[in-house]
């Protein structure tokens, strides 16, 4: 298992990386999806299913960024999967430089599509462009329904939100359907699933998703 340690950003530019990265994973044919969320959200359950799901039909890497520990990527690893684990040196973040030295020490050539599992915490993530060519945001039911009035720009920067942990939904105080709404008036185009990644309910959905934007990105 390799583990590389990030001291600090190679670049102050962050947009300008950014735009580039971008630009080299399209020529790559490379699909980078940012994953942002809180702790505990299932966002590394959620990968684990989906490589389970989508590894016959597309090439997948995944790269754990978190303070400490390398116990996601372990995990990820062990499905199959091409990943690394990142250490942030107590940044709640990543921008494109570290996206970027990542990405290089973990290698996507032949991979189709990568995700980018940020920081677990609702705030920083969202203002760094990391490069990604989507960004998804991962709330669980029992996060609560309220969380797109408390952090705005979470949402209004995400081109998907998935909203996980379906089967407990009987157990939580959590409205959906308000949920969707506060969203969407904050981010109109944004694409919407509930999913329960240890049922497979609604994963089909999110899935079909991955795949045609994967396909889309190599246009």
């Amino acid at each position: 298992m390799k583990v590389i340690e990030l001291h600090r950003s190679v670049t102050a530019s962050n947009d300008a990386d950014a735009e580039e990265l971008r630009r080299q994973m399209k020529e790559r044919g490379t699909l980078l999806i940012n994953l942002m969320s809180s702790p505990g959200s299932g966002k590394t359950t959620l990968l684990s299913r989906t490589i389970s799901d989508l590894k016959e039909e597309l090439s997948i890497a995944v790269m754990e960024a978190d303070i400490e520990s390398a116990v996601d990527a372990e995990r990820i690893e062990a499905l199959g999967a091409r990943a690394i684990q990142v250490h942030t040196d107590g940044m709640c973040h990543m921008d494109a430089g570290m996206t970027r030295t990542g990405l290089e020490a973990m290698g996507v050539e032949s991979i189709d599509l990568a995700f980018l599992e940020n920081v677990g915490n609702l705030i920083c993530p969202a203002e760094f462009d990391t490069g990604a060519g989507k960004n998804v945001m991962i709330l669980s039911i029992p996060e609560g329904d309220d969380k797109p009035l408390k952090y705005p720009l979470m949402f209004e920067t995400s081109d998907a939100l998935v909203i996980t942990k379906k089967d407990a939904m009987p157990y939580f105080d959590f409205d959906e359907e308000a949920c969707r709404a506060r969203v969407k008036r904050l981010n109109p185009d944004i694409r919407i699933f509930t999913v329960s990644a240890k049922t497979g309910e609604g994963m089909k959905e999110w899935e079909n998703w991955l795949k045609e934007e994967t396909a889309a990105w190599k246009e």
